[in-house]
């Protein structure tokens, strides 16, 4: 069994590379990206507790953490999609300028 520390310190890294590409980048596909590397902090967070229990890997948590990768991926492809079609009738996937496309 490997100590929580390392997957907590590994979690917590992917969480803050994470929300640094969601401030920082004014891209649409790199937003997505972003949002992307914080669901999987969060299922390996999630997978990462569920083996703490000695002598047993409950196999609950895991099947949850593959129902959201499932999820994840369904959010990420509609979001590629929109991003390609946005980008397909503006010619920009910059959000600042997306943005002045107010009504």
């Amino acid at each position: 069994m490997y100590p929580i520390d390392m997957f907590i310190i590994t979690t917590a890294l992917l969480f803050l590379f994470g929300l640094t590409a969601l401030v920082m980048k004014r891209d649409l596909v790199r937003l997505l990206i972003g949002i992307e590397i914080l669901f999987n902090a969060a299922n390996l967070l999630f997978v990462a507790l569920s083996t703490q229990t000695p002598g047993m890997i409950d196999p609950f948590p895991q099947s949850i953490v593959m129902m959201a990768l499932v999820l994840d991926g369904t959010v990420i492809a509609v979001g590629l999609a929109l991003a390609l079609n946005v980008f397909k009738h503006y010619k920009t996937f910059d959000i600042k300028k997306l943005r002045k496309l107010k009504w």
